[in-house]
C-alpha cells in the first residue's frame, strides 16, 4: 500500500489538517506584505531642490509655485525639476509666465539635499536616505537585495528542510523574519536596511517552502487543490490588508514593524504542528511517523484506524513505494530523462512568472493612479482570477491551466506596452488583468510542482525553482530601470518572457487526481505509461486513417 493510500485510509480529513492550514494560511498573507512593501516603504513623492540661498531657508519653497520658478526650472510638464537647481536666484521670474526670451539660466545639480511633499507619506526610505536622481537606483536595489535572500533562502533551506525537517526549518524561518524584520525597522543607515531586508527575504523562503510541504504531505490526493486555493487566497488577503495598513499608518519604519511583528505570534503557535509523517518514513523514523499519525487519527475522530497502524505496515509502505535511505541531491534532478524535462520545464515557468508578476506588482506609482487604490485593484483582482484558476484546475487539468494563464498574462502586457501613457484607465486594466492571470498562474505552479516532483526530492526540487522565480523577481526591478532610457521596454520583456513560459509548460505531465509520486522511479514508470497509452492510442487510429483515405480515392 503506498503512503498516499493509507494517509487516505488511517488520516483522512480533518479536524487536525484544518487547524493545520488555518495556522499555516495565515503567515501566507503577511509573506505578501513582506513581498510588496517596497511600494509603500520605497515610495517615492514629490520632491525638488532644498534652497539655502543667502542665509535663507527653503521655506519660501512652501508659498506658491510662483516663487518656486526663481529657484528651479520647470521640466516638460511646466513643474517644478526634480533634480536641478539655477545656480543664482532668478528673480526677474517672479510673477511672470516664461523665463524670458534671452539665454536659458546656468543650472546645477541639488547642492543641500531635496524638500519632500509629506502630504501622502510622512516618511520613507526615499525622504529618510534621499534616494532620489542620483540615487534613485539605490531605491530599486533594496528589493533586489530582498529578492536576493529570498533566491539564496530557497535554495539553501530548501535542502536543510531534506535533512532536518519541515517543522524544524519552519521555526526557525518564522523567528528569524520576526527578528530581522523588527530590526529594520528601526535601522539607522541604509546599508544596514539593506541588511536586515537580505535577511527577512532569506527566512521568508523557509516560511514558504515548508508552510507549503507541511500542507501537501498532510493532505490526501483529493483535497490537495482546494488546500492549495485556501493559501493562495490569503496570499491575495495579504495584499489588500497591505494597502489598508499603508493607507493607515504612512510612516514606513511603523508599516514595516505591523508586517513583522505578527510573526512572533507565527512562531508561537509553530509548535503545535507536526513534522510531515512523508518526511519521518524517508529519513527511517517510523516510529516517531507512528506516534504521530495516531495522534492526527485520534484529533480527526478516527482512532481505531490509528489503532491498527503499526512500524510493519509503515515500513510495508515504504518498501512498496520504494523509499530508499540514500540520501538525495539536486543532481537528481536531472539523473534521468522525464525528471530532467520536469526540472528544466519548471524552472523556466518559475523564473518567468514570478519576474512578469514583480515586474508589474512593484513599480505602482508609474501608472499614475492613486497608489492605494491601484494596490488594492491588483489584489482584488486575484480573487475572480484564482476562481477561475481552480475551476480549470479541477475541471480541466494543471497543464492547462499553467499554459493559458501564462500566455494571456504575456500577451496582455504586451498590448500594454504599446497603449499610450495618457490612456491611464485603459493601462490600468490592462494590467490588472495581466496581474490576475500571473497570480493563477503562480497559484497553478505551486500546486503543480508539489505534484510534480517525488516525495524523496519534492524540497530539493521545490527549493531549486524557488531559486529561480526568486532569481526572476531580483532581475524584476533592474529591468524596470531600462523604461528611463525606452519606455516600453520592460513591459516588452516581462510580457515576451511570460509567453515564452506559456509555451514551455505545455511539455510538463498532467497531475489531475494522480497520486503524489515517492520516488524518481515513480515519475519515470508514470511517464512510461502514459506514452504506452498514447503510442496505442495512434496505432488504432491507423487502420480508420487508411480506411477514409482508401474511400476518399474511391471516390474520386
Amino acid at each position: 500500500m503506498a503512503f498516499g493510500d493509507l494517509l487516505e485510509m488511517v488520516v483522512g480529513f480533518g479536524k487536525f489538517q484544518a487547524i493545520n492550514i488555518a495556522l499555516l494560511s495565515i503567515s501566507s498573507s503577511f509573506i505578501a506584505c513582506n513581498n510588496l512593501l517596497q511600494n509603500f516603504v520605497a515610495a517615492v513623492p514629490d520632491h525638488w531642490c532644498k534652497m539655502q540661498q543667502g542665509g535663507e531657508s527653503s521655506r519660501y519653497l512652501n508659498v506658491t509655485e510662483e516663487f518656486l520658478r526663481v529657484f528651479l526650472p520647470m521640466d516638460r510638464e511646466g513643474r517644478p525639476d526634480k533634480c536641478r537647481m539655477y545656480a543664482s536666484p532668478q528673480w526677474h521670474l517672479l510673477g511672470t509666465e516664461t523665463q524670458g526670451n534671452g539665454s536659458q539660466p546656468d543650472t546645477q545639480a541639488c547642492t543641500d539635499g531635496w524638500v519632500y511633499d509629506h502630504s501622502q507619506f510622512t516618511s520613507t526610505i526615499v525622504t529618510e536616505w534621499d534616494l532620489v536622481c542620483d540615487r534613485k537606483s539605490l531605491k530599486r536595489m533594496v528589493q533586489s537585495i530582498y529578492m536576493a535572500g529570498l533566491l539564496i533562502g530557497a535554495s539553501v533551506l530548501g535542502r536543510l528542510a531534506d535533512k532536518y525537517g519541515r517543522r524544524t526549518l519552519l521555526l526557525w524561518s518564522h523567528f528569524m523574519v520576526a527578528v530581522s524584520g523588527t530590526c529594520g525597522a528601526f535601522s539607522s543607515s541604509f546599508p544596514l536596511f539593506c541588511f536586515w531586508r537580505f535577511l527577512s527575504g532569506f527566512s521568508l523562503s523557509g516560511v514558504i517552502v515548508n508552510s507549503l510541504s507541511l500542507n501537501i504531505e498532510w493532505t490526501p490526493t483529493r483535497f490537495r487543490l482546494p488546500v492549495t486555493m485556501c493559501s493562495s487566497f490569503c496570499f491575495t488577503i495579504g495584499q489588500v490588508l497591505l494597502a489598508g495598513i499603508a493607507y493607515g499608518i504612512k510612516d514606513w519604519h511603523w508599516i514595516q514593524l505591523s508586517v513583522s511583528v505578527p510573526f512572533f505570534a507565527f512562531f508561537l503557535h509553530s509548535w503545535w504542528l507536526s513534522e510531515s509523517a512523508r518526511w519521518l518514513i524517508v529519513n527511517g523514523k517510523e516510529h516517531t511517523a507512528l506516534k504521530l499519525l495516531k495522534r492526527v487519527a485520534k484529533i480527526n475522530g478516527r482512532e481505531a484506524e490509528g489503532e491498527r497502524l503499526t512500524v510493519e505496515i509503515l515500513k510495508a509502505s515504504a518498501e512498496n513505494d520504494q523509499l530508499a535511505a540514500k540520501k538525495q541531491s539536486v543532481f537528481d534532478l536531472f539523473r534521468t530523462p522525464i525528471m530532467r524535462r520536469i526540472t528544466c520545464c519548471t524552472m523556466v515557468v518559475w523564473f518567468s512568472t514570478s519576474f512578469a508578476y514583480y515586474g508589474l506588482s512593484i513599480d505602482l506609482q508609474g501608472f499614475g493612479v492613486d497608489i492605494y487604490l491601484i494596490q488594492l485593484i491588483f489584489g482584488a483582482v486575484d480573487i475572480p482570477a484564482k476562481i477561475v484558476a481552480y475551476l480549470t484546475l479541477s475541471l480541466i487539468g494543471r497543464r492547462f491551466t499553467q499554459v493559458t494563464s501564462l500566455t494571456l498574462a504575456g500577451s496582455t502586457v504586451l498590448a500594454n506596452a504599446i497603449i499610450p501613457k495618457d490612456l491611464q484607465t485603459v493601462r490600468t486594466s490592462l494590467a490588472a488583468f495581466g496581474k490576475g492571470c500571473l497570480a493563477a498562474a503562480f497559484t497553478c505552479c505551486y500546486l503543480y510542482a508539489s505534484e510534480l516532483y517525488p516525495t524523496v526530492v519534492r524540497q530539493t526540487g521545490i527549493g531549486l525553482i524557488a531559486t529561480m522565480a526568486r532569481m526572476g523577481a531580483m532581475v524584476a526591478p533592474i529591468v524596470r530601470m531600462s523604461g528611463d532610457y525606452i519606455p516600453f521596454l520592460p513591459s516588452t520583456i516581462y510580457g515576451g518572457v511570460a509567453v515564452i513560459a506559456g509555451l514551455t509548460a505545455f511539455f510538463l505531465l498532467e497531475t489531475r487526481n494522480i497520486p503524489l509520486p515517492e520516488t524518481i522511479e515513480d515519475v519515470e514508470n508514470r511517464a512510461k505509461k502514459n506514452s504506452k497509452r498514447v503510442s496505442k492510442l495512434r496505432n488504432e487510429d491507423v487502420p480508420l486513417q487508411e480506411a477514409q483515405e482508401s474511400l476518399m480515392k474511391q471516390r474520386v
